[in-house]
């Protein structure tokens, strides 16, 4: 299994499909899927009959898993960037191929 180039709290950008372009959080990350859940993005509506939990029922919009391939992390200028990892200190970190800036701490 490979390290994690994207995770939980990051800043991505959404490489193709119907939201192309869009920025979103990563919400949560789904490894042995290989799916992300980008706040805001990949909407999918479910169509709800009322219940006695939900008397009103009505549409339900939540955003639905996408595949890890569909983003990149949005570097600082907010433009899509690969992830590479370096060490620095004994640390192992990731790193933004374009700009050169650490992603985390």
């Amino acid at each position: 299994m490979a390290a994690a180039k994207i995770k939980k709290g990051d800043s991505v950008v959404v490489l193709s499909g119907k939201d192309k372009g869009r920025t979103g959080t990563v919400q949560a990350v789904m490894p042995k899927d290989g799916k992300v859940i980008v706040e805001g993005v990949n909407v999918a509506a479910r169509h709800r009959k009322p219940t006695q939990a939900n008397p009103q029922g009505g549409i339900d919009r939540r955003e639905a898993p996408m595949h890890i391939s569909k983003v990149a992390i949005a570097g600082k200028d907010g433009k899509p960037t690969r992830v590479r990892f370096e060490t620095k200190d004994g640390q192992k970190v990731r790193v933004a191929v374009r700009g050169g800036e650490t992603i985390d701490g």
